[in-house]
C-alpha cells in the first residue's frame, strides 16, 4: 500500500465517514458511451431482481487455495482502452449513531446528484450502518442503474489488527459482519448490490481472505488514491487523481460530507478533464468484465 493510501486510511480511522455529492457548473454535453451492464431496459421491462444483479455481475476466480480474490485495477490491454472506474466509500462506523443524531452528516446527496448530472456511472462501497442510517438514500442509489453497490462491511471496523486505529472485528464474526451489511441493503430496498467487498482501511491478509472465501465475493482495492479524506483543497484532490489515472485505473474517493467535504468540488475538474483526455467512466463490474475478455 502506498504512503498516500496509508495517509488516507489513517485519517479515515479517526472516526469520520464519507458520503458523496456536488454541484455541476456546466453539464457535459455528451454522455459516456454506456457500459454493457448499464444499458437501458426496454420500455415496460421489469427491473432485474437483486439476485439477478448479483448473479450477472462478473467476479474473479478464487486465489490460491480458494481464497477470496483481490482486484486492484484492470490489466493493461493491447488496445489500451481508456476506461476508469470512480468508486465512493459511504462510510459510517457502528458506533457513530450518536454523532449522526447530533447533526453530523455522514451522507453527501449533492455528490450523488452531481454524478447523475454529469452522467458518470460509479460504484459505491457502502457500510451496512450507513444504509441503516440513510435508508432512503441507500434505496435511491441502489435502484439507479447508473450505480452499483459494493459491500464495505456493516461496522467499518478493521478485519486485520493494526489498521490505522480502527477497532477490530473478531475473526469469528467477520462473515457475519459482511452478511449483516447485505441484510441492511436488502432492508433498505437496494437492488443493485454486487458481490464485491472493500475492506475497511484496506487492511487484509491471507487468513482474512480465507475466512471470507465462502461468501464468493471479489475484494476490491484501488490503484489511485484521491486523498479526499478531510481535505480542504479541492484542487489538490483533483490534481492527485488526474496525476494518477491510467487506462484501467480504479480510484478511491468518498461520499461523506463531514469527512470529505470537497470531493464534489474536485469532481467538477476530474470528470471533464478525464473526458478531455479520452477516458470513459465505467463501474467496477465493467472493469472486471473487460479484464476477463
Amino acid at each position: 500500500m502506498t504512503i498516500s493510501a496509508r495517509k488516507l486510511l489513517a485519517v479515515a480511522a479517526l472516526g469520520a465517514t464519507l458520503a458523496g455529492c456536488g454541484s455541476d457548473p456546466a453539464a457535459h454535453k455528451a454522455a459516456d458511451k454506456p457500459a454493457p451492464s448499464a444499458s437501458a431496459r426496454p420500455s415496460g421491462a421489469a427491473a432485474p431482481s437483486p439476485a439477478d444483479v448479483a448473479k450477472n455481475a462478473p467476479t474473479m476466480a478464487p486465489g490460491p487455495g480458494g481464497i477470496t480474490p483481490v482486484f486492484e485495477r484492470a490489466p493493461k490491454n493491447p488496445k489500451a482502452e481508456k476506461v476508469v472506474a470512480l468508486t465512493f466509500d459511504a462510510d459510517m462506523t457502528a458506533d457513530q449513531g450518536p454523532r449522526a443524531a447530533g447533526g453530523e452528516h455522514f451522507d453527501n446527496p449533492a455528490l450523488i446528484a452531481d454524478l447523475r448530472r454529469l452522467k458518470v456511472p460509479a460504484t459505491v462501497f457502502m457500510t451496512g450502518r450507513w444504509a441503516e442510517e440513510y435508508p432512503d438514500q441507500a434505496r435511491s442509489i441502489g435502484t439507479d442503474p447508473n450505480f452499483e453497490i459494493g459491500n464495505h462491511s456493516y461496522s467499518h471496523y478493521a478485519f486485520k489488527s493494526d489498521c490505522y486505529g480502527l477497532p477490530v472485528v473478531d475473526k469469528s464474526g467477520m462473515r457475519a459482519d459482511v452478511e449483516k451489511a447485505t441484510a441492511m441493503f436488502a432492508k433498505a430496498g437496494v437492488r443493485n448490490a454486487v458481490p464485491y467487498f472493500r475492506f475497511p482501511g484496506g487492511c487484509y491478509d491471507n487468513e482474512v481472505l480465507r475466512r471470507l472465501a465462502p461468501l464468493k465475493m471479489t475484494a476490491v482495492q484501488w490503484d489511485v488514491v484521491s486523498g479526499d479524506a478531510f481535505a480542504k483543497d479541492a484542487n489538490a484532490v483533483a490534481d492527485q487523481v488526474l496525476a494518477g489515472v491510467r487506462p484501467g485505473s480504479l480510484v478511491v474517493m468518498h461520499c461523506t460530507r463531514s469527512a470529505a467535504p470537497v470531493t464534489d468540488t474536485a469532481l467538477q475538474r476530474i470528470v471533464p478533464e478525464l473526458r478531455k483526455r479520452g477516458y470513459r467512466f465505467v463501474k467496477v463490474s465493467d472493469l472486471i468484465r473487460g479484464a476477463q475478455h
